[in-house]
């Protein structure tokens, strides 16, 4: 209180609101803090910054992992939970989407009925699956939700009638959505608002919004309760919480948000299939991304999507102007080939692993003590 009143009331106003927005967790780093603000700054104003549909679609692309790697942070990085099933939810996001939009007709209200019914399915299993699961050893709860994944990822390949088999579902947005949409006759900034700089937007502002929501959940009293639980489950236990009831809320929670990302991809790309939102490589990558952000930590989930996404869209670019800068060097133009850039792009992860064991977050954070 006494620091509190040291400062001029607009300071002390301005310092309370941010601290709300932030749940009481700000980044504790100046750097960790001036990286997030720019990245929300150029997430903000990307449709005004840069011109073409690829930094665009990047950015979009950003904002939905970012939700998808946070949610499974939930799980991972706060309840000490292992599921191979996250990219379930993220599919059934996309395919309530989807089906909803391309079966009943392309409007709001269809969007709105194909989301609830998607959380809905996305509750039940996730409920069931850590009712009947997480009671048995972390190890058998893993290798239980990638069976499940993985039959549902069959099952979505086979009702081709419903699902569209592996060829997907492409749909029409609502119209507001459609690039010919022009709400505004006159440019804004030099740039054409459409409907899929609308659609843009819709993706950045939910994002925005389920992100601050999760960082809420984890610092709340029962984010507490699953952080202990995390550090000692018999303890835990032993003080009367019920561990399961707790970690199946907590999966509960992280597929309703997994399924709001799939839902969000599915709006932009205008499609959804196997391949898409419920292949295997989308839960390495997940993995991955939290890894490099930092377990435990809702700000790794931004650091984290945003450096694997860059370097799944550019690395490639990069390499290949590498490339022919140093031709007629021996070696050199080989290695950097851009057919390589897998193998680079694991490089990289294994030296920031080795360089930041606890995440970049942690490294920051660490830095500033």
């Amino acid at each position: 209180m006494s620091s509190a009143l040291t400062l001029p009331p607009d300071e002390t106003r301005r310092s309370g609101f941010f601290s709300r927005i932030l749940s009481s967790d700000p980044p504790r780093s100046w750097v960790l803090s001036l990286i997030l603000l720019a990245i929300l700054l150029v997430l903000a104003a990307t449709p005004f910054l840069f011109s073409g549909s690829q930094p665009l679609s990047t950015a979009a692309k950003i904002c939905v992992f970012i939700v998808l790697v946070a949610s499974y942070d939930l799980l991972l990085g706060y309840s000490g939970i292992v599921s191979f099933a996250h990219t379930m939810f993220f599919g059934i996001g996309g395919y309530g989407i989807a089906i909803a939009l391309e079966q009943i007709e392309p409007t709001w209200a269809s969007a709105g009925i194909g989301l609830v019914a998607a959380l809905a399915l996305s509750a039940v299993l996730a409920a069931a699956i850590g009712l009947l699961s997480l009671r048995v050893r972390a190890i058998f709860f893993s290798m239980i939700t990638l069976a499940v994944a993985s039959a549902v990822a069959v099952l979505a390949s086979q009702m081709s009638e419903i699902t569209g088999g592996e060829d997907g579902l492409s749909f029409q947005l609502p119209f507001e959505l459609r690039p010919a949409f022009r709400p505004l006759e006159d440019q804004l900034f030099g740039v054409t608002v459409n409907g899929r700089i609308l659609a843009y937007y819709l993706i950045f502002f939910v994002a925005l919004f389920v992100f601050l929501l999760l960082l809420r959940i984890v610092n709340s009293p029962f984010g507490r309760v699953l952080q202990a639980i995390r550090e000692n489950e018999f303890r835990a236990e032993a003080l009367g919480y019920r561990v399961v009831a707790y970690r199946t809320a907590a999966s509960v929670l992280s597929a309703l948000a997994a399924t709001v990302a799939g839902a969000l991809m599915a709006l932009w790309l205008r499609y959804n299939g196997p391949d898409t939102t419920l292949s295997f490589s989308i839960m390495i990558d997940i993995l991955l991304m939290v890894v490099i952000g930092g377990m435990g930590t809702m700000y790794g989930a931004v650091i984290g999507a945003t450096l694997f996404v860059l370097a799944q869209s550019y690395l490639q670019v990069l390499m290949a102007a590498g490339s022919e800068a140093l031709e007629g060097i021996p070696i050199l133009p080989i290695l950097i080939h851009p057919d390589r850039w897998l193998l680079w792009l694991g490089a990289l992860f294994i030296i920031s692993v080795y360089a930041f064991p606890g995440g970049i977050v942690g490294r920051l954070r660490q830095a500033k003590q």
